[in-house]
């Protein structure tokens, strides 16, 4: 009599996909070009729409509808099934900005976010992210405010600017945060 047994793996619970990483602007009308950023941790849209559109739904409305630029999406899929329902993806060259990203909700309505690329510092993505999201937004296309962050920062900075920048981080300095939701002022910070 012969036995044979099947080597039994263990179940491995789903893991869940880690938080989308945005800054908004919170509680005020839209002004200026941007209304806030968007940090992705890959160039995937199928896989990184699904926790983008988690964040944003309660808060616009249900996303319909993205367009992107294809200059840094190597795949651009029509359709991202998404938690309920399903985003319709186009894609616009000349048209719409490098490096953003508009969302449409049907009936609510546009909005339009930087894009940071994945493989961005995180210290740069920070000032990034706090410069699309501010209330007044920053005079800049989103391509615009991706290259002036890229410039060379020997700048000087005043002497009582750093002197506050001495004292701030000798106190504890920004806390650091995970997937966790933060409102400053008009700005609604998330999964950073």
């Amino acid at each position: 009599m012969t036995a044979t047994f099947e080597a039994t793996l263990p179940r491995l619970a789903p893991v869940a996909a880690p938080p989308a990483r945005l800054a908004l602007k919170s509680g005020v009308p839209s002004r200026g070009l941007l209304d806030g950023a968007w940090w992705p941790r890959s160039r995937d849209l199928l896989r990184e729409l699904p926790a983008l559109t988690d964040v944003l739904d309660p808060l616009w409305g249900r996303i319909t509808h993205i367009a992107v630029n294809p200059e840094h999406w190597p795949v651009i899929p029509h359709k991202v099934p998404v938690s309920g329902h399903v985003v319709k993806v186009g894609w616009f060259t000349p048209e719409l900005d490098p490096h953003k990203l508009l969302l449409l909700s049907y009936g609510t309505g546009r909005w339009d976010l930087l894009v940071i690329p994945p493989e961005t510092d995180p210290e740069a993505a920070a000032r990034l992210m706090a410069a699309a999201s501010e209330y007044g937004g920053p005079p800049l296309t989103a391509s615009a405010l991706i290259t002036a962050d890229r410039a060379p920062r020997d700048i000087p900075v005043p002497e009582q600017v750093r002197n506050a920048e001495t004292a701030w981080e000798s106190e504890g300095g920004a806390p650091q945060v995970t997937g966790v939701v933060l409102r400053q002022s008009s700005r609604l910070i998330i999964g950073m």
